[in-house]
């Protein structure tokens, strides 16, 4: 016998033949004929070389060499059937590439908890992660460059990017402080001080894509000030580094602010202080494709 010749409704036709011990009620099982039953048996016999059956008064007995070959095909059947299984399974299966814009810390951002529900409810998914800033990630999302990412929102609601809210899906995951730090020893120039006092000490600069960028530019840009600018940084753990040194004023967030304050004497204005929220987003347009829905779930999910 060979591969080929191997039907898996033969086998069908045996296994049950054997098990009800009657061509009748094995057609009945099969919704087959009696007649077609018994050519796919005999078939069977005569492409094995065997044996399978005797016929007995009370219908059909398995021959020894039928016996032998019963467990081997039900085997064959249980196979194909996991293969049929995992066919279907995999039909309904999200699978492809998710681009994910990334900032700030992993743990802000509950990263880590929003990968893990991805991965356990779409495992086809391959993540791809792009660390950058806020405005560096919208643009990149809107270019059709990142597929979802996190972005700060510095206005409140929606973006300064007039364009982006009609052409964003975006959810507001929590809304924080941005407080203005000191290094060290610097109270007296900066407790009780306002913005336009503020603004005549040195500061850490940040690129125009950075939140932080956006939100000093709101509350300057209408005082027509231009804080003096002490260094350009783009890493947050950069900028902690050059305001524990001495160098200028920051913003932090409020949780960073205040343990940094504790621990290394950092001083934060008492007068003054920005709100922002951290989103999530993806072209609305592109919100319902599987993967990009799979990951919105996840965050769903990260994040109740």
């Amino acid at each position: 016998m060979t591969a080929a010749g191997l039907d898996l409704q033969i086998l069908r036709a045996f296994v049950l033949a054997a098990r009800e011990g009657s061509v009748s009620r094995a057609a009945e099982r099969l919704h087959l004929t009696q007649p077609a039953v018994s050519l796919q048996l005999k078939r069977l016999a005569e492409e094995t070389g065997l044996q399978l059956f005797t016929r007995t008064p009370h219908g059909l007995a398995l021959t020894a060499d039928g016996a032998a070959l019963l467990p081997q095909a039900e085997r064959v059947l249980s196979a194909v059937g996991d293969l049929q299984q995992a066919a279907r399974n995999l039909q309904g299966t999200v699978r492809g590439a998710l681009r994910i814009g990334t900032i700030l810390d992993p743990e802000f951002t509950r990263l880590g908890v929003f990968l893990r529900e991805l991965v356990e409810s779409a495992p086809q998914i391959e993540t791809e992660l792009r660390h950058g800033m806020s405005g560096t990630v919208l643009a990149q999302v809107l270019r059709g460059e990142l597929d979802v990412g996190f972005h700060l929102d510095t206005d409140g609601e929606g973006d300064s990017n007039a364009t982006a809210p009609a052409l964003l899906a975006a959810r507001t995951l929590t809304r924080f402080t941005y407080r203005v730090v000191a290094p060290a020893g610097w109270g007296p120039q900066v407790l009780g001080r306002d913005w336009k006092a503020l603004a005549a000490l040195p500061w850490l600069a940040t690129p125009p894509e950075s939140a932080h960028h956006r939100l000093l530019e709101k509350v300057f840009g209408p005082l027509g000030l231009s804080p003096r600018r002490a260094a350009l940084v783009d890493q947050e753990a950069s900028m902690l580094d050059l305001l524990k040194s001495g160098v200028g004023l920051s913003l932090l967030r409020d949780s960073i602010a205040i343990r940094e304050s504790q621990s290394h004497g950092l001083v934060m204005a008492d007068r003054v202080q920005l709100d922002c929220a951290l989103r999530f987003v993806s072209l609305a347009a592109r919100r319902n494709e599987p993967v990009i829905a799979s990951a919105w779930n996840a965050l769903a999910r990260a994040w109740n």
